[in-house]
């Protein structure tokens, strides 16, 4: 881990405080990851964008209730969660559904695109569940017991629901794999 002048303890501390310099700090620290990871659940950009200003400005809101600034990336990604989860809800009634946009790492297409339309099309045919796992683990890194507190379920859930989607997503990858693409 890279080590940095101020940690992000330190900028929550001085944030709670009312110096919006800090927040603005913790911001350009965590906005990239959690656009990322919208972007990923919620596979449109103009969403993702949106719930990422809503994100912040609801993690700058409520900074004073989060009771372990160690624990400061798994609250955000659960602020996110939830703003992810209540526009589905707010949208499941009109029947939208997930625009197909590759998967992209860093802004820009790392895989051929056979192999990126392959990908994006396989974690779309993932359950959300299955899908927000898989994302919260190989694209953002968390770790299981981060992983349950921001998906509100236990260890156990989380290990299975990534697990089934990694099987599926091996099993649905693997004629890919069979014409050397992967």
């Amino acid at each position: 881990m890279i080590f940095r002048a101020v940690e992000d303890a330190d900028l929550i501390c001085k944030a709670r405080q009312g110096d919006v310099e800090a927040f603005n700090l913790l911001i350009s620290r965590w906005e990239k990851r959690v656009f990322n990871y919208l972007l990923r659940i919620l596979q449109n950009r103009e969403d993702a964008l949106d719930l990422s200003q809503d994100v912040f400005l609801k993690a700058y809101q409520n900074l004073r209730k989060l009771e372990d600034p160690g624990r400061f990336a798994a609250w955000l990604f659960r602020i996110a969660h939830n703003e992810a989860y209540s526009l589905f809800r707010k949208r499941k009634p009109e029947g939208e559904e997930h625009s197909g946009q590759p998967v992209t790492m860093g802004g820009a297409s790392v895989f051929p695109i056979e192999l990126s339309i392959a990908v994006s099309s396989a974690l779309q045919r993932l359950s959300s569940d299955q899908r927000e796992a898989v994302v919260l683990k190989v694209y953002q890194g968390f770790k299981f017991e981060e992983m349950a507190e921001i998906l509100s379920c236990p260890v156990s859930t989380v290990k299975s629901r990534l697990y089934t989607a990694m099987e599926l997503l091996k099993t649905d990858l693997s004629p890919l794999k069979a014409r050397g693409a992967v």
